[in-house]
Formats: C-alpha cells, sequence, structure tokens
C-alpha cells in the first residue's frame, strides 16, 4: 500500500515569467486553477518523483475506470500493460534524470493505458515537469484516442471489418444455409450494437416473408413469423425501394405504417437494406435500436456488405445442392441405363416368345390360352413403358417420332385426369374441328402434357377449372421461339396444345425461370424443379417451342407449338417411316446378336417375316460371313457385342464393303442409341429393344427404303 502524500499547493501564477491575467477582484485563484483541474476535459494526473499519482481529475477516473479517491496514491506502474511493466521503471527514472515537456512515445508506437478491470486503451501522453516551480511533480495530460472523430471512424471501419471477416469464415464453415441465416443477425446486432437484429426472406411466390432468424430482446418477430410483401409493411418497402432504408424516429415515420408492437417496445431508430440474388429481391436485413441511433454511410456500407455475402453465400450453398443433385441423377441415369440394357433384353425374349406363341395352332385350339398370352403380352409392354419413363427421368431416352392423332390423345388424357385428378378440379377438352396431327413421340408428348397438368392442380388448391385446347397455326407467334432461343422459329405449319388453368398464376420472375432446371416453387421434398425444364427439351429436341402466360391470380396457360408431321424437320425420312411394312420375299439379312436367347427370338420373328437369315453371334464372325458368296440385303446388328468388336464398328465396315447395304442398328441400352443416333449416317435405322415383331418390320421397312434413298 502506497501511503497517500500530502497535497501539494497549486502553484503561485505570478512564478511564472509571463504575466498572468489579472482576475476579478474577491475571486480566489486556488479556486480557479482547482476547477480548472477538475474540469478539464482530458485525463490529468500529478505523478510524484517516485511514481505515485498525488492528484487526478474527473476525466482521468472515467478514462482508467477507477474512482479519484482509488487513484490517489497509486503507482503509475499499475496502468502500464504487463508487457512494459518491467521497463517502466527505468524509463521514469531515466526522464526524472533530465525532465522536459514531451509527448510520450513515436510516430510508429502506440502507447496503451491499462484500465483497472484489465482492459487496454490506446492514448496519447505528454509531460509536463514542475521542476521549475520548484515543485516535485510532473502533470501527465492523457488523451483517448478513440476520442478523436476521425479516429473513431477508423476504429468503427476495422470494427466492421472484423465482423465481416468473421461471417466470411463462418460461411466457408458452415454448409447448412439454414445456419448462415441464423448468423447474420447477430453479426449485425453487435457490430452495429443495437437491441435487434432480423433477416426476412421471402416464399418462392413472393406474397409473403418469412422470419428466417433474429437476434435480440424483442419479442414482436420470431423465427417463422409472415408479414405481407406490401410496400406498407415494415420488410416490404425496403424491398419495394430497393435501397437501404434508415428510420430516424418510428414515431415519426410516414412512409409505411408502423407496427404498434414497435412502438410499444420502445423502439426509435432501425436501418435495413434490401437481399439481392442475382439483381432480384429475395428478402431483407434490418436492425432496431431503442436509442436514437444515427445510421450514416458507414453503417449502411457495413449492412449491405454482410447482405451481400450472406447472399453470396446462398447461392454457393444452392449451386453445391444443385451440382450434387446432378450428380445423383446422372448416377441414377448411368445405373437405369445398365439395368435397362440387360432388362430390355429380357423384355425382348420374353416378349418375342409369346408372339411366337401366340401363332401355334396348338394354342388357338384351346379356349383359355389365348387371353393368358395376352395377358403377359400386356405385362411386357407395361414393363417397357416403366424403363423407358426410368430412362426419360434420367434424360436418356431415345426420341421415336410418329404421327399423333392429337383429339385422341387429348380425349384420352382428360378422361383419365377426370378420374385421378381432385375432383373439385374441371376438366375441359377443346380440339379444333380437322386438327392436324403433330410430329413427335407420343409417349413423350402425352408425359408432358400430364406434367403440366399436374403443375396446373398444385396451382389450384382449392379447385378449379383444368382446360385443354389444340388448334392448328400457320406460324409461331412473334418471339415464342427466338425469345427462348429455340430455332423453330424458322419453320411453319404447327399444332398449338395449350393446358389452361384458373390457378394462383405466376408473377414474372418465377415465370422467367420456369424452364431453368431444378428451379422450383415448391417445398422441400414436393419438387425436382426438373418437370418443365424436362419438357422444354422435349419440345425443343422434337422441333417445336414453348411459351407461358401467367400472372399472379390470373391463372396460367402453357403453350406447346408441335410440328406438324409433313411440315417437321427431316419430313422426307418422316414419309419414309411411313412407307409400307411389306418386306419384300427371300430378304437376306445377317443378324448379329451377342445373347442367345435373343438372337433365337429375333431369328424367329424374321423367318416369319419370310426372310432368309445368316446368324451370327459377334462382329468378328459376322465380317466372315461378309466375305461368302452370298449377298446380304440388311444388316440387322445389336451395337453392344460384348468384348469384342461393337455394332456400329461392324456397320461402317459392312457398308464399307457392301455400299447398298441397309443397317438396322438395335440396342436396349438408351445412351448408345443416342450416340449412335449422333455419330452414325442418317440413313442408319435405330431400333429400341424390347421390340415386337411388328416394330422390328417397320423399322426394316425403314432402314430398306433409306439405303435405297442414299444410295440413289
Amino acid at each position: 500500500m502506497h501511503s497517500r502524500p500530502p497535497v501539494p499547493p497549486l502553484p503561485d501564477p505570478a512564478a511564472d515569467a509571463a504575466p498572468a491575467p489579472a482576475l476579478p477582484v474577491g475571486v480566489d485563484p486556488d479556486a480557479v486553477y482547482r476547477s480548472l483541474f477538475t474540469a478539464y476535459p482530458d485525463a490529468l494526473l500529478l505523478v510524484d518523483q517516485a511514481g505515485t499519482i498525488s492528484l487526478a481529475n474527473p476525466a482521468a477516473a472515467l478514462l482508467l475506470g477507477y474512482d479519484v479517491q482509488e487513484l490517489i496514491g497509486l503507482s503509475v506502474e499499475a496502468l502500464v500493460p504487463d508487457s512494459i511493466r518491467p521497463r517502466h521503471a527505468a524509463y521514469r527514472e531515466a526522464y526524472g534524470r533530465s525532465p522536459r515537456a514531451r509527448p510520450m512515445g513515436t510516430t510508429d508506437m502506440d502507447l496503451v493505458a491499462r484500465r483497472k478491470d484489465g482492459t487496454e486503451v490506446v492514448v496519447e501522453i505528454a509531460l509536463s515537469p514542475l521542476q521549475s516551480q520548484g515543485l516535485p511533480f510532473v502533470v501527465a495530460a492523457i488523451r483517448d484516442v478513440g476520442a478523436y472523430p476521425r479516429v473513431k471512424q477508423a476504429l468503427q471501419r476495422a470494427r466492421y471489418s472484423e465482423h465481416l471477416a468473421q461471417f466470411s469464415r463462418q460461411a466457408v464453415d458452415t454448409r447448412s444455409p439454414q445456419q448462415l441465416l441464423e448468423q447474420v443477425p447477430a453479426i449485425a446486432a453487435q457490430a452495429l450494437q443495437v437491441e435487434m437484429a432480423v433477416l426476412f426472406m421471402l416464399d418462392e411466390d413472393r406474397q409473403q416473408f418469412r422470419v428466417a432468424a433474429c437476434a435480440g430482446d424483442l419479442p414482436m418477430e420470431r423465427p417463422g413469423d409472415r408479414v405481407p410483401n406490401r410496400p406498407d409493411t415494415p420488410p416490404g418497402f425496403v424491398v419495394h425501394e430497393g435501397k437501404p432504408v434508415a428510420i430516424a424516429d418510428y414515431r415519426t415515420e410516414q412512409r409505411y405504417a408502423v407496427p404498434a408492437s414497435y412502438l410499444q417496445a420502445g423502439l426509435v431508430s432501425a436501418l435495413a437494406v434490401p437481399l439481392f440474388d442475382r439483381g432480384r429481391a429475395i428478402g431483407a436485413l434490418a436492425v432496431r435500436s431503442r436509442a436514437a441511433q444515427r445510421f450514416g454511410e458507414e453503417e449502411k456500407r457495413f449492412l449491405e456488405s454482410l447482405s451481400n455475402q450472406l447472399a453470396t453465400s446462398l447461392q454457393r450453398a444452392h449451386s453445391e445442392d444443385a451440382l450434387h443433385h446432378a450428380q445423383r441423377l446422372e448416377s441414377v441415369g448411368q445405373l437405369t441405363g445398365g439395368i435397362a440394357h440387360d432388362f430390355n433384353n429380357l423384355l425382348t425374349v420374353i416378349q418375342g416368345n409369346l408372339q411366337v406363341l401366340e401363332d401355334r395352332p396348338a394354342l388357338a385350339a384351346d379356349a383359355g390360352a389365348p387371353p393368358l398370352v395376352a395377358a403377359a403380352l400386356r405385362a411386357t409392354r407395361r414393363a417397357a413403358e416403366l424403363t423407358s419413363k426410368l430412362l426419360a427421368f434420367a434424360r436418356r431416352q431415345v426420341l421415336q417420332p410418329n404421327a399423333v392423332d392429337v383429339s385422341a390423345m387429348v380425349s384420352s388424357l382428360a378422361d383419365m385426369l377426370r378420374r385421378t385428378l381432385d375432383q373439385r378440379i374441371r376438366i375441359e377438352a377443346e380440339v379444333a374441328p380437322g386438327c392436324p396431327p403433330v410430329m413427335a413421340d407420343p409417349g413423350q408428348l402425352e408425359s408432358a402434357l400430364l406434367n403440366i397438368a399436374i403443375n396446373a392442380r398444385d396451382a389450384m388448391p382449392d379447385g378449379g377449372t383444368l382446360r385443354f385446347r389444340a388448334e392448328p397455326v400457320q406460324r409461331l407467334p412473334e418471339g415464342v421461339g427466338r425469345e427462348l432461343g429455340d430455332p423453330s422459329a424458322r419453320h411453319e405449319h404447327f399444332v398449338a396444345l395449350q393446358v389452361i388453368d384458373n390457378g394462383t398464376g405466376m408473377p414474372d420472375a418465377v415465370k422467367e425461370r420456369a424452364f431453368e432446371p431444378f428451379f422450383t416453387t415448391k417445398g422441400a421434398g414436393r419438387g425436382t424443379g426438373l418437370g418443365l425444364s424436362t419438357v422444354y427439351g422435349f419440345v425443343k429436341q422434337s422441333n417445336g417451342a414453348i411459351a407461358i402466360d401467367s400472372a399472379p391470380g390470373a391463372g396460367t396457360t402453357v403453350t406447346l407449338y408441335i410440328p406438324q408431321p409433313w411440315h417437321a424437320a427431316g419430313s422426307e425420312a418422316a414419309e419414309g417411316g411411313a412407307a409400307s411394312h411389306v418386306l419384300p420375299p427371300g430378304l437376306k439379312v445377317l443378324l448379329v446378336e451377342d445373347d442367345g436367347e435373343v438372337r433365337k427370338v429375333v431369328r424367329a420373328f424374321l423367318t416369319g417375316l419370310g426372310c432368309e437369315v445368316t446368324a451370327a453371334a459377334s462382329g468378328e464372325q459376322a465380317l466372315l460371313l461378309l466375305g461368302a458368296s452370298q449377298a446380304h440385303d440388311l444388316l440387322l446388328t445389336d451395337i453392344a457385342l460384348g468384348p469384342g468388336m461393337r455394332g456400329t464398328a461392324l456397320a461402317a465396315e459392312a457398308q464399307r464393303r457392301l455400299p447398298r447395304l441397309a443397317v438396322l442398328l438395335m440396342s436396349g441400352f438408351s445412351q448408345e442409341l443416342l450416340d449412335a443416333d449422333r455419330d452414325s449416317p442418317q440413313h442408319w435405322e435405330l431400333l429400341r429393344k424390347p421390340y415386337g415383331r411388328g416394330e422390328l418390320a417397320a423399322a426394316m421397312a425403314r432402314a430398306i427404303a433409306a439405303a435405297r434413298s442414299a444410295g440413289g
């Protein structure tokens, strides 16, 4: 303990070289100087030669966290940081040997004072010795550097930068979007030193905000609460403005309706910024305070930076989810394609043997047998359709366009939906009289219309009217093909197939993204976002176009423009495909199939069609047969022929030897057909397994017609 030294008398102003100004008569100089010492805004300490504090003013007590009486008698070493304390006594003694008025420290070194609670504050110190007046004291004037406006601003910026860096580190480590949402309000409230922060996120339909996260002790908004997206609500006004909004005083705010709960909670000021995702507002981040805060440009920039970092992190998280989803789909597609190859071979054997069995006279004699065979054949067709749908889901389906009767398809689809959809939804179908057919894959077209109809059902949760319309059009409406980047805009003569609902409709922002893969307005687990993107891909592949007309509350109309058969691209091929399935008698066919059971079935088909068949189990064996004396009219080969030569390579070599040879490739693996369709000559025909005898005959007829056309 330090004993308290006697308080020294204040210096006599008459002792100064310069004359002191005269004081009014009756004013006590000692009282004046004591008042000056007490009122001085900087911290003042009077320190003796032993380093003991003899006097301290209230500003010193406030800066250092002590009472004035606690400072008197305290060693100045108690105010020095631990790292400097062992050397401080030597510094003080050196100064005592040559005292002079000077500032402490250098321009490249910060001085730090240790407060009573152990915290530190950056300060400036000026020393003034009183020895010239015969007093063994030094006056230390201490100023808090943080009190300077520019320094305070720099420290504030540094604090904001540190909080932004903190969120960046958390965003790198956090993979959950919800965790990111929950961290932002806490960081905003801590950085801006306010009582409350809240993050609003727009629902997919943009009709309401959801309170995604909040921080603070004010209970008027809790996670999960809903707020209408209107300009007269706090978050709705911010999104409507599209820029930061500062509230100086809620009690005088006139731009929107201030909730009574804000005023009841004592809120006074606020600052809010919109949250953007690729230029589109998706929410708002707001901070609120019970104090009259001045939210300037620095605070706005900080909150905007935090909002931008959140948007970037959410985009990254969503992109990663989409990538993982796409990778899962790719894996499913590869697995499905591999299974389909073997499964379709099995279906070919089952279906083929059933058809051969169906022609046996003994079967006809048994009255109960034909219905059983027919039922089994129907089951194989359903199994083939299931495989086809799995491949379509994996986007590995080969389109097989044919002339489709629009009236029959729309009527059949409407009847099915009347039995399966919500009974509160009325189904109507309207097809223009004499509506021509369209050139498209029948199964994929029906699937596309069904997909759109299901979306329409979801848009009418309380019921409504779902209407199908079809009518021929000479040209695409202005901008439809070009707007979507679809080259079909140059074609003429389409059929417009419309699916119309009177449901909730779409805002422009949703309509613009409707065809994007993985974009969905449905809740988690209720949609993949692949529906309309798959429809768009099918229509585009069919040389058609698609358009959406919708508005909130006004329903939605989706229009598919599908070419008419005689105006579709490749009409010559379509006409060739419509040629007679009657094959010339004695057609010489070289059959190449590595699966013995499939080879046996196909051979039976060909024999039944009046063909002369030469069979081979591999490409190498087939090449030896090509050199035999008998010529061949048609090569029918599977693409995958085990570990040896592939069917496409065999076909290329066979046509090199026999230029007029017709080629028909077959496979149960749709990816192989896709590759062959892309890389092979146009006059090669493709046939998907499983197939029946009629499908085989039709494909052979098309292949022969295409070969003749290519050969001139």
